[in-house]
């Protein structure tokens, strides 16, 4: 599929510019959505506002789908079979309901981001952890990254590399697999108590400066920490980057509106 497609409207729609025929992918059946977010079928825990699932979370439409028949411990591990599940469901966003880029909602989706945004034809950004690059870039040369995980132990070179990071000893990391509260998450347990999660996010990223002080940023994994990166840069006065910072990075690439005013 081209992603040009000849006469389709790609752009903001005004006064003045609202004539003409407008045309759309065959059988597309909504529009509007800039972004698209795939997430994980099989969770049982509280979505709050912050979280990349939570559609209050935007002050934008987004469009949201499950991948069929995937829990977390499939994800976790990275079962080659569900990069073919991503691209049935992206090009699916993409024919179907007009979306002009693809994130998800966990970090470790990051596992397929090479092989998805080769397939598809539009921006593909699976993992918060594609910010990485751009981060560091950012910052002084030889200063760390602080990365705050879900679970450490699956965020292997492997997935590192698929979002292009070719040089983690400059990550900091540290997970919360085994935190009281924020377990609740991985061990579908249906609640948690939101102010102890809050503290134990806020905990782990002062342990991290703790164990490192030329940390330079925080980079937010997990799609169930945006909630609490305000507390995460109160505490610890430094720039704090996650699901959410991407997802409107390429909402705002994507829909770009035309200046008004006087000069």
């Amino acid at each position: 599929m081209d992603k040009r497609v000849q006469g389709r409207r790609f752009g903001y729609l005004t006064a003045g510019r609202d004539r003409g025929v407008v045309r759309m992918l065959d059988h597309q059946q909504v529009s509007g959505y800039s972004v698209g977010i795939i997430y994980i079928e099989d969770v049982w825990y509280p979505m709050l506002p912050g979280n990349a699932v939570n559609a209050w979370t935007y002050d934008f439409p987004v469009r949201m789908k499950a991948i069929p028949n995937l829990d977390i411990d499939r994800l976790f591990r990275a079962d080659p079979a569900i990069a073919d599940d991503i691209i049935a469901v992206g090009r699916h966003m993409i024919e179907k309901e007009g979306i002009r880029a693809l994130c998800s909602a966990c970090g470790f989706f990051g596992n397929f981001h090479r092989q998805v945004a080769a397939a598809l034809d539009i921006p593909v950004a699976l993992s918060s952890l594609v910010q990485v690059p751009w981060v560091r870039s950012l910052l002084k040369p030889g200063q760390k990254i602080g990365v705050l995980t879900a679970d450490a132990s699956s965020l292997n070179r492997s997935l590192l590399r698929s979002c292009f990071i070719e040089d983690p000893e400059l990550l900091v990391i540290r997970d919360l697999r085994h935190a009281p509260e924020f377990s609740a998450i991985l061990e579908y347990r249906g609640q948690f108590d939101n102010g102890k999660v809050q503290d134990e996010v806020v905990g782990a990223a002062l342990d991290l400066l703790r164990e490192d002080c030329d940390i330079g940023a925080i980079v937010l994994e997990c799609s169930d920490m945006p909630p609490y990166a305000a507390a995460v840069q109160e505490a610890t006065q430094l720039p704090v980057f996650d699901f959410i910072t991407l997802i409107k990075w390429l909402h705002s690439a994507t829909t770009q509106k035309p200046y008004r005013g006087w000069i």
